[in-house]
């Protein structure tokens, strides 16, 4: 009879190590002792900082305090992810459209989307068409209110910004308290059994260290997974041709005015993020070595932020291995975080999918013996979840339209295509993604995909062959009706919605001084409250 596992051996800290860490002694029913060993000379590459919806949530559920998380890691509020001069309309000017997070309605029971296509919304694009995020954006104001009750709008969904580097360390604190066993040391050998399981490692200090189960967050060299159990790297270079990244810290230009969304503006090889945090905006390019060299990106970055970067600033140069381990649970061990792949952060997909990762493995959790079926079952699971992440990432380059550069050129003409977006591509010249069009919906529904089409107008510009399928009874008029409904909601939902940042001060305990604080803070913490019981 297969034996239980009693403990869970985790290499390597940051976000990955950490966040698995302070998830099992969490949420594993049982008494299992967890030991984190982590290396004092490896630094974390800390990228990363921002998130997707699901975030929230996971806080809530490890007991981490909103007010604790705000302060900490200088957190701040993302309703989506603004892009900037992927495409040029059909008079050649630059485009600029939201992923947000939120679902279009049903109008009439068809989808928003084809009456967008069919009927336009004026000066509106398709976001702004139904939702009030841009125009929130615009303002500078967030998603959240200070009092819950007349709020016009009261679900949305929203994710946040963080300092990876200080959220690794509120993590570390959380999981030391509640009782992981932290080992700071190097791994000099992995000792495998007959079975070619890990048996044990060899600490450099610590001497030999008895694995029952190990979890592989040791970053791009995968120590455990690729080094000692020979687990081949898949590169996904013939489908994403960006390999480097740029990552520098840089001041708000107005410490007033906080933007509630991510940046990603495209420039000549690649494109430049910009997360906002509460206290500085962490920035960085990333690119293709193939079209720039390091000195070249770096003067063309310094060039797109201008007077915005401190003098003198320098920004470090991070390579990207792009792609995955082939298998994510190997025997007797799981790669989390970097170890188990990278796909670039276009979409803030990082943490996500360390979160699902954990989630899955407590669903498909093995004995000693780790059985082949709940590996395979869990390796097809992760595989699907790493295609979906690809197929959307590769669609916003084939569907980019710029010509001024052989990268974008390169990017619709030279890169590979995923088999199924390609089938779907096809499809999607005569009508628009449906749920029956993707295998999995982990993260990225056909909405998401819709979004990204008519926000980056391909219609107008010609995609398909004028064969665009629309079979039911579309009533034009209904549809201004609800464009006029919609516009006066988003007028009523920005005049009511908090100011960004004096939102994060409330968030943080720093609005004022004496009743006001505690108003404020009581108005906050009854709208989170409210807030998180919807989802």
């Amino acid at each position: 009879m297969a034996k239980p596992i009693t403990s869970i051996t985790i290499v390597g800290g940051g976000t990955a190590g950490w966040l698995a860490a302070v998830f099992l002694r969490t949420k594993i029913a049982k008494k299992i002792k967890v030991t984190l060993i982590e290396s004092p000379n490896v630094p974390t590459v800390g990228v990363g900082e921002a998130t997707v919806p699901n975030m929230p949530a996971t806080l809530r559920e490890l007991g981490i305090e909103d007010r604790d998380f705000f302060k900490r890691c200088n957190a701040s509020i993302k309703m989506g992810v603004m892009f900037r001069n992927w495409n040029v309309d059909h008079r050649g000017d630059f485009i600029s459209y939201m992923n947000p997070f939120i679902t279009p309605p049903m109008i009439d029971r068809m989808e928003a989307g084809y009456f967008f296509h069919a009927f336009g919304a004026g000066k509106r694009d398709f976001i702004q068409s139904f939702s009030p995020l841009m125009d929130l954006l615009q303002a500078g104001k967030c998603p959240l209110s200070f009092g819950g009750k007349d709020d016009p709008m009261p679900r949305v969904g929203y994710a946040y910004h963080l300092d990876a580097g200080k959220f690794a360390g509120m993590l570390a604190e959380i999981g030391n308290d509640r009782g992981v066993e932290h080992i700071l040391d190097d791994v000099q050998d992995v000792e495998l059994d007959d079975r070619g399981y890990v048996a044990a490692l060899q600490l450099q200090e610590h001497g030999r260290h008895e694995v029952e189960f190990v979890i592989d967050c040791t970053g791009f060299q995968g120590l455990i997974s690729q080094k000692a159990l020979g687990e081949p790297f898949e590169s996904y270079s013939d489908y994403l041709a960006n390999d480097r990244a740029l990552a520098l810290q840089i001041p708000h230009p107005d410490p007033l005015r906080l933007p509630a969304a991510t940046s990603s503006t495209a420039l000549g090889a690649g494109w430049s993020w910009s997360v906002p945090l509460f206290n500085r905006i962490g920035t960085g390019y990333v690119f293709s070595s193939a079209h720039r060299s390091d000195d070249a990106a770096r003067d063309e970055f310094m060039r797109h932020l201008g007077d915005t970067a401190p003098k003198g600033a320098e920004p470090r140069v991070i390579p990207m291995r792009v792609g995955r381990t082939r298998r994510a649970w190997v025997k007797n061990c799981l790669s989390l975080g970097l170890s188990g792949g990278f796909i670039e952060p276009l979409e803030s997909t990082a943490i996500h999918m360390i979160d699902m990762g954990l989630r899955w493995l407590l669903l498909y959790f093995p004995s000693q013996d780790a059985d082949d079926a709940t590996r395979d079952r869990y390796n097809r699971t992760v595989d699907a979840m790493y295609n979906e992440v690809r197929d959307f990432i590769c669609l916003h380059y084939r569907l980019g339209n710029r010509t001024d550069d052989p990268y974008w050129i390169d990017a619709r003409r030279e890169l590979k295509l995923p088999d199924r977006l390609a089938e779907n591509l096809e499809l999607w010249k005569h009508r628009l993604p449906s749920p029956l069009d993707l295998p999995t919906q982990f993260l990225f529904t056909h909405h998401t995909f819709q979004a990204v089409l008519l926000g980056k107008q391909v219609y107008r510009n010609g995609y398909g062959d004028g064969t665009f399928s629309r079979p039911y009874v579309m009533n034009e008029k209904n549809w201004r009706e609800f464009l006029r409904k919609s516009a006066a909601h988003t007028r009523a939902t920005v005049a009511y919605k908090a100011d960004h940042r004096q939102m994060l001060l409330a968030l943080r305990g720093e609005m004022g001084k004496g009743a006001n604080v505690a108003t404020k803070l009581g108005e906050v913490e009854g709208a989170l409250k409210q807030e998180h019981a919807l989802f």
